[in-house]
C-alpha cells in the first residue's frame, strides 16, 4: 500500500488538529503540507512502532517543533487571541494546548499523545490537567445536577465545585429538573437516566433542550439506553461507576467545544 493510501483517511483530521493548534487555517495546512513533503522525500519516516495515525501526528509535531513554530506560536498569542474558542485555545500554554487537543479533540489516549509529543505519559496527563484548569477558570458556569442517588449527587457536586463552577440546583425527578431550569438557566447539565420516581433523565434533558441550547453530560449505569440514534445523542457519556478525572475532563471539554458557549463568548 502506498504512503498516500495509508495516510489518506487521517489527513482531514491532522489538518483539523493543525488548524486548531496554530489558530489559523492557512498556517495549519502549510505545516501539514511540509510534513507530507518530508515523508514523501524520505526526510522523515513513519515509526513502525506506532499506528499510521499516531505516527502521522508524531511526524507533524516533529516538523512543527523543528521549525521553531512553538516559539513563534508563543510570541503571537496576544495578537491572535480573542473571545471565541480559537482565541481561548491560543491563550493556553503551547504544550498544554497540544496535550488537550490531542486527547479532547482528536480522541487520542494520554499514552498515544505521549508518543506523538515524545513525552512521558505522566507529563502529558499533567499538561492535560493544566489545560483543563485554565479552561474551567475561564468558563466557570452554573450547573444543574439531575441525579436521584444522594451519595452520587454529592460526589458530582464536589467535583463540580472543585473545578470552580457553581451548582445552582440538584434534581431527583423529571419535574424537579424542569422546574429548576425555569427558575435559573444553567450553563451545563449533568444528568442520570433513571430517576427517583421512575421518570426519565432523558426526557428531562429533551425538555430542557427545547428551551435552551446547553451542553449536557450523561452519567449513567445504562449507557445502552442512549445509543439509539435519537436526540439527545450524547457527545459526552460517562458510565457508572465513574472516575473523578473522567468527569472533570468531560466538563472541561463540554464547556469548551459546545457551540452555545462559543457564541456567548463571542
Amino acid at each position: 500500500m502506498s504512503l498516500l493510501a495509508r495516510l489518506a483517511p487521517h489527513l482531514p483530521y491532522v489538518r483539523r488538529y493543525a488548524r486548531a493548534l496554530t489558530g489559523d487555517q492557512a498556517t495549519g495546512d502549510n505545516y501539514v503540507r511540509v510534513a507530507l513533503e518530508a515523508l514523501a522525500a524520505g526526510e522523515r519516516q513513519l515509526s513502525p512502532d506506532m499506528t499510521p495515525r499516531v505516527a502521522l501526528y508524531q511526524v507533524f509535531h516533529a516538523i512543527w517543533s523543528s521549525t521553531g513554530a512553538q516559539l513563534e506560536d508563543a510570541s503571537g498569542i496576544e495578537s491572535r487571541s480573542g473571545d471565541d474558542a480559537s482565541g481561548r485555545l491560543m491563550r493556553i500554554a503551547p504544550r498544554s494546548r497540544q496535550a488537550f487537543l490531542l486527547t479532547a479533540l482528536e480522541g487520542f489516549t494520554p499514552s498515544e499523545a505521549a508518543q506523538i509529543l515524545s513525552a512521558d505519559v505522566h507529563d502529558v496527563e499533567r499538561l492535560i490537567g493544566s489545560a483543563q484548569a485554565e479552561i474551567d477558570a475561564e468558563l466557570a458556569t452554573d450547573v444543574l445536577i439531575i441525579e436521584d442517588e444522594a451519595i452520587i449527587s454529592a460526589d458530582i457536586e464536589s467535583l463540580v465545585k472543585e473545578l470552580g463552577h457553581n451548582v445552582t440546583a440538584t434534581a431527583t425527578t423529571h419535574d424537579e429538573a424542569v422546574d429548576a431550569v425555569a427558575r435559573h438557566r444553567p450553563g451545563l447539565v449533568l444528568a442520570d437516566i433513571q430517576l427517583a420516581d421512575g421518570s426519565s433523565g432523558i426526557d428531562a434533558v429533551k425538555d430542557i433542550l427545547k428551551r435552551f441550547d446547553v451542553p449536557v453530560i450523561f452519567i449513567t449505569a445504562f449507557p445502552e439506553r442512549l445509543l439509539t440514534g435519537e436526540r439527545p445523542e450524547p457527545t459526552f457519556l460517562i458510565t457508572k461507576p465513574f472516575q473523578p478525572e473522567t468527569v472533570k475532563a468531560a466538563i472541561s471539554q463540554a464547556l469548551f467545544f459546545h457551540p452555545s458557549r462559543q457564541k456567548e463568548a463571542a
